[in-house]
């Protein structure tokens, strides 16, 4: 919550608020989410098989990489707040914050793609290379979205759902 509220003043202080990200509510977004998240399910499905097939290539065996039960195998209550407010925090911070500036400051949406799923990517470690790997496909679906559309809640949306469905494996299995 502190890291939203420290960018909503950054973006103040600057004239902007979080429409400047591209931050509209609208159903019509909303409902881009759910189909942004499709998409972005497939990319995972596909990048993840990817790098088993290389993995297995390189190493004959099939990794049975970390799940989120391996970190967060007891979740208190503490867990639905900060799954009800991570998805704003990524996708607000790591990908339109970051993402518009870098475009701001160098013109290239390439570099700030690049970026984006990079930083993200970064913090997924704690997955291992696999599973870190694995989720930047989604993270690249997430930042191509964001360069062409310049929509934040779809990808917010979107994020929801993958944070959802962690949620409910956690507590339901």
């Amino acid at each position: 919550m502190a890291a939203l509220l420290l960018l909503g003043y950054v973006l103040s202080r600057r004239g902007h608020g979080f429409k400047s990200l591209g931050l509209r509510w609208s159903f019509r977004d909303a409902g881009i989410g759910v189909l942004v998240f499709g998409l972005s399910v497939f990319a995972y499905v596909v990048g993840a098989s990817i790098v088993q097939v290389v993995h297995f290539w390189a190493y004959s065996t099939v990794v049975h990489g970390h799940t989120a039960q391996d970190f967060f195998a007891s979740p208190s209550l503490v867990f639905i707040p900060f799954s009800l407010l991570n998805p704003f925090f990524e996708e607000l911070i790591a990908r339109a914050y970051l993402m518009t500036e870098v475009v701001e400051l160098t013109r290239s949406r390439s570099l700030a793609v690049i970026l984006s799923v990079g930083l993200q990517f970064s913090y997924h470690l704690y997955y291992g290379w696999i599973g870190a790997t694995s989720l930047a496909f989604v993270f690249l679906a997430f930042a191509l979205y964001y360069v062409y559309a310049r929509r934040a809640l779809p990808v917010i949306v979107a994020h929801a759902f993958f944070d959802i469905i962690a949620f409910l494996r956690l507590f339901l299995s």
